[in-house]
């Protein structure tokens, strides 16, 4: 696979690193987790088979026959049609048919999920959400993002990277995993997750439909108090659930920043820094939150007020700049 366009930021992500966080490791991974999986459920991938995460402008790769296809068929002894189209193989192997006819002609199947956008092959229109074939030599474009800022766009066995850590994700911050895509970049396709299941589709995985959560207009967070809530005076923390915040637009993959009242601190000082999860919303100096994603650090010293719970993540991993957040306490 050559990267014709890599658009603004486009990166391999897959379900990311847990577990690492003793050694200051976030998890990373994709940030709109639903959409990576569906990628993978609508082509019989395993759910860790690693995707492109694209950024506002979409990417657009060229997928051709070669190094990747050759180890395929080394590997695992299968005729060219079978490795060549991946789900008409495991189709052979399973009993059932192939999702969308069959890919005589075709190098792969590809699907893009997320964050809506315009998808064509060699310019001509592909469905979004269902997957298509891709013949040798075809470029597979995804479009600006219509709504929401991220889209997902997968293949038949998945993008290959030598996994870090046990995982493909490319890491903003700490640097690993692969480097985000750049043009005239090659990536190879195929060779699985590297999970336990070895990367073969799995029979009956792929969905009839597509279930697909609009963007958000305005981003709705339950938040649990804590852990650092008592760092803040108590009108801090009304103003938390009470306050007009949007998103701003130096948000990144490492977190959300938001614009809108600043917070006031009990307590002053900095605390010796803290591993943290996602959703962490953390308070710098200047008053305003931040909602740790992915990519996300330890602390750093400044105290977390709240932690959103892991089921918004994805809605906030598509919140444009200027979208409305409002914060919402529940219990732990």
């Amino acid at each position: 696979m050559e990267v014709v366009r890599a658009g603004a930021l486009t990166t391999v992500q897959d379900l990311g690193r847990p577990g690492h966080a003793h050694l200051g490791v976030p998890r990373s991974g994709a940030l709109d987790e639903p959409a990576h999986r569906l990628a993978n459920r609508l082509l019989g991938n395993p759910a860790d088979a690693a995707t492109l995460e694209t950024t506002v402008d979409g990417c657009a790769v060229r997928v051709t026959t070669g190094g990747a296809t050759a180890r395929t068929r080394a590997r695992t002894g299968t005729t060219e049609g079978a490795a060549a189209g991946t789900t008409e193989g495991t189709a052979a192997r399973s009993g059932t048919e192939p999702k969308t006819g069959a890919l005589a002609g075709a190098v792969t199947e590809a699907v893009v999920t997320g964050a809506p956008c315009a998808v064509t092959v060699d310019g001509r229109p592909a469905p979004w959400g269902v997957p298509f074939r891709v013949p040798d030599g075809a470029v597979v474009e995804a479009g600006p993002a219509q709504r929401g800022l991220r889209s997902y766009v997968g293949f038949s066995g998945g993008v290959h990277a030598e996994p870090v850590l046990g995982s493909r994700a490319t890491d903003l911050l700490s640097g690993l995993g692969p480097q985000p895509l750049r043009d005239g970049a090659r990536l190879a396709l195929g060779g699985g997750s590297g999970g336990a299941d070895g990367g073969r589709v799995r029979a009956g995985a792929a969905p009839d439909a597509a279930p697909w959560v609009a963007p958000p207009r305005e981003l709705v967070l339950p938040l649990v108090p804590g852990p650092r809530a008592d760092w803040f005076t108590d009108g801090a923390l009304r103003t938390l659930v009470t306050g007009d915040y949007r998103v701003s637009s130096a948000s990144n993959r490492i977190g959300l920043r938001l614009e809108g009242p600043v917070l006031e601190r009990a307590r002053e000082g900095e605390l010796p820094s803290e591993g943290i999860v996602s959703g962490a919303l953390q308070v710098p100096p200047e008053g305003r939150p931040v909602v740790f994603l992915a990519d996300h650090p330890v602390t750093g010293g400044y105290p977390v007020i709240g932690v959103v719970v892991q089921e918004a993540l994805a809605a906030v991993a598509q919140a444009v700049p200027g979208t409305p957040v409002r914060f919402t306490a529940v219990s732990g």
